[in-house]
């Protein structure tokens, strides 16, 4: 049977990632942490330590950027510099494709405009950073961003950041049908 890998941050441990497995049941076992990936510099070091997890994965589906994106330490700065994040998903992104080349990024997902961490123009920017470099490298881009901002009171839970059961199951939706298209 095929294997696919997950890795990413709360969206993904605490929302698709819940589900998806369900979904591609009897089309691919489904491999992904129980922790969570966070920002994308520990993402990037998690793969020293998931590397026999994910040797033999068909296709590996990932997103960070959240964490990266926040004002987590309160002093009006993002956590990671714009350049710092496009290079290590760009690092990431290499990493996976020596395992397989069928490596799917999913957008950052929008917030709740009254979330104090974040800024939707901050995560668009980064997002607009790593895609376009991400598709020359033969990456797939899942726009989960899109997504969920079609419907934010729908879709982003009372924490205004994370996604609703709603959003969760959009999400898982749009995850296992691209990673089904990988499949292939």
């Amino acid at each position: 049977m095929k294997k696919a890998a997950l890795l990413g941050d709360s969206i993904r441990l605490f929302g698709y990632g819940r589900i998806v497995p369900e979904l591609l049941k009897g089309k691919a076992t489904v491999f992904q942490p129980q922790e969570n990936c966070k920002f994308a510099k520990n993402l990037m070091r998690m793969l020293f330590d998931l590397k026999d997890e994910l040797k033999d994965a068909d296709v590996i589906h990932f997103n960070c950027g959240l964490w990266d994106v926040a004002d987590i330490v309160g002093d009006g700065r993002l956590f990671s510099l714009d350049e710092e994040y496009a290079e290590n998903v760009l690092r990431i992104a290499a990493a996976l494709k020596r395992i397989t080349p069928k490596v799917i990024f999913a957008t950052t997902t929008p917030v709740h405009p009254e979330y104090p961490h974040n800024d939707n123009a901050d995560i668009a920017r980064f997002n607009a950073l790593v895609v376009p470099k991400l598709e020359a490298m033969g990456a797939k881009i899942n726009d989960l961003n899109a997504l969920i901002a079609e419907d934010i009171e729908g879709n982003i839970c009372d924490d205004k950041i994370h996604l609703t059961e709603v959003g969760a199951e959009r999400a898982a939706r749009q995850v296992a049908r691209m990673i089904e298209e990988e499949l292939k």
